[in-house]
């Protein structure tokens, strides 16, 4: 709200506030009341549609709370999906003392990993999930029936305007459907287990503008592929990702199309990525009830009834003016199709680029949660039906194909699709992420070159590390099997620049600027701030085994006090020497990164110091971090001074700096002080998120799993 707005809503509110012979009592009362709507409507803050949905599913929010960016709060979600991890997530549950599922309906358990393990021991792991899923009364997905992320979609557990989670680092799929997806870790999942709710930290949102139409022979996928390449240099690195656009440009990208962009912003470093709930979607949804029905006419949440329902209501929508942190346009209709490889999603080129050199091809794929839906393996057919009714796969190709659960199997099935595949000499697997995630048939041989519709290419994942993967659309892959070389149908031969840009930064937001007046509130007996010096560790993507070496990972007789002894010895053996108790550590971007070793948390801690602040975190350190007490904070602004003071004045690694910084959570501010706290010394002050009274009781509690039992026990 801009001064003028203030100046002029102060004036009207003195007016109807004085008493006055122009108007009845009861006129005079009609307006002030109505002024008073009017003017607290004009004062709430303004969300975007991430913040829109996280509100809905909060819980112990203080009256009058609006949640932003960079809030922790606790959540209670919509549904929470585990897959072959289940079992692992089963025994820390019971671990902690819980015995009783808090809401079975809020619980999903799938087999898709590992599904072509016929091992005594996967098939006795298997078991075991699906007894403990029937003990406990929770809806269940064999081996066989699908992946578990296009589960949730078909099935409607990722239902528009919801909060989803899973256990798993594409959850971010469920954005396609207006769902917000995000991923959590197993102690995340025993706590939704055992009391429905976890937490989560807001991440800043960067918004993505489409404009223009995707061409013709164009898809989601290659839009991805083109945005983990063009804008490769962590733009998004731990972000919430909204996609938005005008109802034509929208339009032109199928709810498919969707899910495969939702489904890579993972790749593209997205903590989740989300579509607007529009025509699109009522479409899809319409066609998703009839096909269930016709099928269970009483299926439990895709009906006719349910979906009018749903729409009846208008749908949640990003506040116009909301703030977002960076701002992305891309042009579809300068797209053309996209290859990311070798070896990284962020080397990205034009198909037109890497056709004419040739490049053969040993193996294609058609699996994964990202492309294997019907439409894909339609578009794949699709290319063999143009090439002829004898087409097939090229000499020395293997050409793998799984879809994405057994309700698209039935539909390619049904138009002739798969069966055009099999007739090429296509290989079929089991619905199950199976090559994808590296299991099962058909794994890349050393040497070897492979191109699939998947959505990670990194080395080795897909069997060898001497093997090349390139991805591609299922259309680029069907073209690549038949010719046996990275090829497409119809590609142009100097296609003219993509039009992409980072717009900018976030824009200024009165509300954010208010919502940091209003002091948040403080647990009993927990600190409301938090200060020491400030040890400094110069470097970006410090990852886990740097904080916490690997060779101490799986000792289980480590004592704490050797813990932070050894704490951050891969980054600089002298770091315990320099360290003293209570300091603050500060590293840069991207600190945390890597494995998810819940030790890189619980060894800073055990070194005596109670807070980490960074430029940003690795999203499963951030996770783990709160999960075991220890505090994280980000302040980009920080790094930047720090590097700008010292720079060139680093004798090593580790760096007490003689700054001081204070995280005031009553305030949510973060000050530092250039120097000691001395009377002159330069200091500034930026707002952070505020940390909630529920996940401060984490942290009072020693993390997550001992406040899990300290609940359960109360109960």
């Amino acid at each position: 709200m801009g001064l003028r707005q203030l100046t002029t809503l102060a004036s009207v509110s003195r007016d109807l506030l004085r008493p006055s012979t122009r108007f009845a009592p009861a006129i005079a009362i009609s307006l002030r009341s109505r002024f008073l709507a009017t003017a607290a409507s004009t004062l709430k803050p303004r969300q975007n549609l991430t913040e829109k949905i996280v509100q809905k599913y909060a819980v112990g929010l203080p009256e009058g709370k609006y949640v932003k960016a960079g809030d922790y709060v606790s959540i209670q979600p919509h549904h929470c999906m585990t897959h072959d991890n289940t079992w692992p997530v089963a025994t820390k549950f019971m671990s902690i003392g819980a015995t009783k599922i808090h809401n079975n309906r809020q619980v999903v358990m799938t087999l898709d990993h590992d599904v072509q393990n016929k091992s005594e021991a996967n098939l006795k792991k298997y078991s075991n999930i699906e007894k403990f899923a029937k003990t406990h009364g929770v809806d269940f997905y064999p081996a066989g029936r699908g992946i578990g992320h296009q589960i949730l979609v078909e099935e409607g557990y990722a239902w528009p305007g919801t909060l989803t989670v899973a256990s798993d680092s594409h959850s971010n799929m469920y954005g396609g459907v207006g769902c917000l997806g995000t991923p959590i870790v197993r102690t995340d999942a025993a706590s939704i287990w055992a009391t429905g709710q976890t937490w989560w930290q807001i991440p800043p949102v960067a918004r993505v503008e489409f404009t223009g139409v995707l061409p013709k022979g164009v898809s989601g996928k290659d839009v991805i592929v083109a945005l983990c390449g063009i804008f490769n240099k962590d733009d998004v690195l731990n972000h919430a990702i909204e996609f938005s656009g005008s109802e034509e440009t929208m339009k032109s990208l199928g709810v498919d199309d969707r899910l495969a962009i939702a489904n890579m912003t993972t790749e593209w470093g997205g903590l989740s990525g989300l579509f607007p709930v529009d025509s699109t979607l009522k479409s899809w949804m319409e066609g998703k009830a009839a096909q269930q029905s016709a099928i269970n006419e009483a299926h439990p949440r895709y009906t006719k009834e349910s979906v009018e329902k749903f729409w009846s209501q208008e749908p949640l929508k990003a506040d116009e003016g909301a703030s977002y942190a960076k701002h992305i346009r891309l042009d579809l209709s300068t797209l053309t199709p996209y290859v990311a490889g070798p070896n990284s999603v962020k080397i990205t080129k034009p198909l037109s680029e890497l056709q004419p050199q040739a490049i053969k091809v040993n193996k294609a794929y058609l699996v994964s949660c990202t492309n294997s839906r019907a439409s894909d393996i339609a578009s794949a057919a699709n290319v063999f039906r143009r090439a002829g009714p004898d087409a097939k796969i090229a000499e020395g190709v293997k050409f793998y194909i799984a879809p994405a659960s057994t309700q698209e199997l039935a539909i390619a099935e049904r138009a002739g699709d798969w069966q055009v595949l099999l007739n090429a000499g296509a290989t079929p697997l089991p619905a199950g992420c199976g090559p994808c995630i590296g299991l099962g048939t058909g794994l890349l041989e050393p040497g070897e070159v492979g191109i699939s519709a998947t959505n990670r290419n990194f080395k080795g994942r897909m069997g060898s590390t001497d093997a090349l993967a390139y991805l591609a659309s299922p259309e680029v892959v069907a073209e690549s099997a038949l010719q046996g070389i990275i090829a497409g149908p119809n590609v142009p031969a100097n296609p003219a620049p993509v039009s992409a840009e980072l717009v900018g930064g976030p824009a200024e937001s009165t509300e954010v600027a208010q919502a940091t007046d209003k002091e948040c509130e403080i647990l009993d007996g927990f600190p409301d701030r938090i200060s020491g010096q400030i040890i400094w560790c110069d470097a970006d993507n410090i990852n886990t085994d740097a904080i916490y070496p690997g060779k101490y990972t799986y000792q289980d007789n480590i004592s704490r006090e050797m813990m932070g002894k050894v704490c951050m010895e891969n980054y600089d053996p002298g770091f315990s020497r320099c360290v003293h108790p209570g300091d603050i550590l500060v590293g840069g971007f991207n600190f945390g990164c890597g494995s998810s070793r819940e030790q890189a948390a619980t060894s800073i801690l055990a070194a005596d110091i109670p807070m980490v602040i960074a430029g940003s975190f690795g999203n499963i350190f951030s996770r783990n971090s709160i999960n075991n007490a220890l505090l994280t904070v980000e302040v980009p602004r920080l790094i930047e001074r720090l590097r700008e003071h010292f720079q060139g004045k680093l004798a090593s690694k580790v760096k007490r700096t003689g700054w001081e910084v204070e995280w005031n959570l009553k305030k949510a501010t973060v000050t530092v002080w250039e120097g000691g706290k001395e009377e002159g010394t330069p200091s500034w002050t930026v707002p952070v998120g505020e940390l909630s009274k529920n996940v401060q009781e984490i942290v009072a509690r020693g993390g997550l799993e001992k406040w899990v039992k300290n609940k359960i026990g109360a109960e």
